[in-house]
């Protein structure tokens, strides 16, 4: 699919974790109430619909499928949450309605937060996870493959799990954050003036792993694939 979302080229939207991700700037509450109610009536024409977060300023979106179908190379399906294209489709409409409305995108500000975990183990630890964050065991696995834990009402960042050794000491919790590619090059240029290091950037462009001077991680992550010109890989 990130093939499909370079080649859409919806330069109000941005690839993020799983889902399509605009901000629109309004200037009050009332403009992006007059849009929400917009895009409410493109969502009801095909019966789908973005995640919405507004505040005086802006108005954040989210597009993706809760059931899209992952096939693996051996021909097992996974319902999971992904962008298809339903989510493209929509994502153009919202672009035309906000053009309408005479809104201003800022594609540079979107950015999606979740929590890492690296571990030997998740199936044993993660309905712990589950119960703790989500308050539900069916946020264990809910819309991936893995054991990922996702609220479903989005109100706690997700929870995916590393591999590690038992035998590993080092830090096992870090702070993922998605951003487009160049918001994520600022990102790293202002960590590393600010007294940061990079600790791994093998993955780089799509994962850059930098670290306080306490040695604390933190992941810039960038969806490679659905960037036009980028290589899918993510190795530049």
């Amino acid at each position: 699919m990130g093939d499909a979302i370079a080649a859409a080229k919806l330069a109000d939207w941005v690839k993020l974790a799983q889902g399509l991700h605009a901000r629109y700037l309004v200037d009050d509450f009332g403009a992006g109430a007059r849009f929400l109610a917009a895009v409410g009536e493109a969502g009801a024409a095909v019966d789908h619909y973005p995640t919405v977060a507004m505040s005086a300023g802006h108005v954040d979106l989210k597009l993706v499928t809760a059931d899209a179908i992952y096939r693996e190379e051996d021909g097992t399906e996974h319902v999971v949450e992904w962008p298809t294209q339903q989510d493209l489709d929509l994502a153009r409409r919202i672009t035309e309605v906000a053009a309408e409305h005479r809104l201003t995108p800022d594609p540079k500000s979107v950015s999606v937060i979740e929590l890492g975990l690296d571990t030997a183990d998740s199936g044993t630890i993660a309905p712990v996870w589950a119960a703790l964050l989500a308050g539900e065991a069916q946020a264990q696995g809910r819309g991936t493959p893995s054991d990922e834990i996702r609220d479903a009402t989005g109100r706690v960042p997700n929870l995916w799990f590393g591999g590690a050794s038992e035998e590993d000491s080092r830090q096992r919790f870090h702070v993922e954050v998605y951003l487009g590619p160049e918001e994520a090059k600022e990102r790293i240029a202002a960590a590393l003036a600010a007294g940061g290091t990079v600790a791994d950037d093998s993955e780089a462009p799509g994962m850059t792993v930098v670290a306080d001077q306490d040695g604390n991680l933190g992941v810039i992550c960038v969806d490679t694939s659905a960037v036009a010109g980028d290589d899918p890989t993510g190795q530049a």
